[in-house]
């Protein structure tokens, strides 16, 4: 048995243990009751399974197949996000983003920039990081609707090209070899066609990414429209100065960055509109601050998601469905 408690903002649901706290316990709830926290995910985006005896990733990989109902997971082969696969025993369980530590990531929906993406994401914390580290949580529906209603129609309107472009050197950075899972250029091919991808080879071996995609999203359950895209995370303007003068110097203007991003008709997004989203997007961010043990689940079109910069270390996996 189990008891729930809303937190701030009714974002995540915690789900606690009334009774056994055991890995057992948890998977015979999880199981039993998968109907009643799908009901639960999509009124409060986000649950919090808090206080059980999750210890390993190969618990959190049952936890996922119980929850879910089924052993495949989402491949994410052609993500934008440098992560690493958790290990054979693990498969489908990646580590969440590996950027440097001092680096922050705005909410953002997972893959809302590819044709195929995850329905439901799940976390879990290995290792909770000594201070920050918090993973951020955002209401899609309500990012929406606070947002300009003249911007939204015109994102709508013009929809929003994203760009990549992933050098061939292993070890450096993010290869394609590494975002598509492959050293073979014909493989790679088929997984940018996969995920919608138009693509081209450049001069030394680097693969241009483009894709058109909508800048809002209807829930499949809901029928409710949410804000789903990451404009301003792939735009320029999100490095920060000092990493945006790296990249200038590395690759000598911003159209080969490795990632960029336009409205769908290629004309540059105004910088004006790039702050009225990072704006509502920081009004409405929910830090979570992690515990060892923990799991988030998250509706990936109505929660999204992001990180806080952090010290020490801090380990957290990622599963999707």
């Amino acid at each position: 048995m189990v008891s729930m408690s809303i937190e701030a903002r009714q974002m995540p649901l915690a789900v606690e243990p009334n009774g056994s706290s055991s890995l057992a316990a948890l998977l015979e709830t999880a199981a039993r009751d998968r109907e009643l926290f799908s009901n639960a995910l999509l009124s409060h985006n986000v649950l919090l399974f808090r206080g059980f005896d999750v210890a390993s990733l190969d618990d959190f990989s049952r936890f996922v197949t119980a929850y879910s109902g089924g052993d495949k997971l989402f491949d994410y082969a052609g993500g934008a996000s440098p992560r690493s696969g958790l290990g054979e025993a693990n498969p489908g369980v990646y580590s969440s983003t590996e950027y440097p530590s001092h680096v922050g990531l705005s909410l953002h929906n997972e893959l809302s920039y590819a044709d195929v993406y995850p329905e439901r994401l799940y976390f879990f914390c290995v290792t909770a990081p000594e201070s920050g580290g918090e993973t951020t949580l955002g209401d899609s529906r309500r990012i929406l609707k606070n947002l300009p209603p003249a911007l939204v129609e015109k994102f709508r309107r013009r929809k929003i090209r994203y760009i990549r472009n992933l050098h061939s050197e292993k070890g450096y950075g993010y290869s394609w070899q590494e975002a598509l899972g492959t050293d073979s250029r014909k493989e790679a091919e088929a997984c940018c066609r996969r995920i919608g991808a138009s693509f081209e080879w450049q001069p030394g071996g680097i693969l241009r990414m483009s894709q058109v995609r909508p800048a809002t999203a209807v829930h499949p359950v809901t029928g409710e429209d949410v804000w789903f895209n990451q404009a301003d995370g792939f735009h320029p303007t999100a490095l920060g100065a000092e990493m945006y003068d790296e990249m200038m110097a590395l690759c000598g203007s911003e159209e080969q960055f490795r990632l960029n991003v336009s409205y769908g008709d290629g004309t540059p997004i105004e910088v004006e509109a790039l702050a009225a989203i990072r704006a509502v997007l920081s009004e409405e961010t929910v830090p979570h601050r992690w515990r060892a043990g923990d799991i988030l689940v998250l509706d990936n079109v109505l929660a999204a998601h992001g990180r806080l910069p952090f010290a020490g270390p801090r380990k957290i996996a990622l599963a999707m469905t």
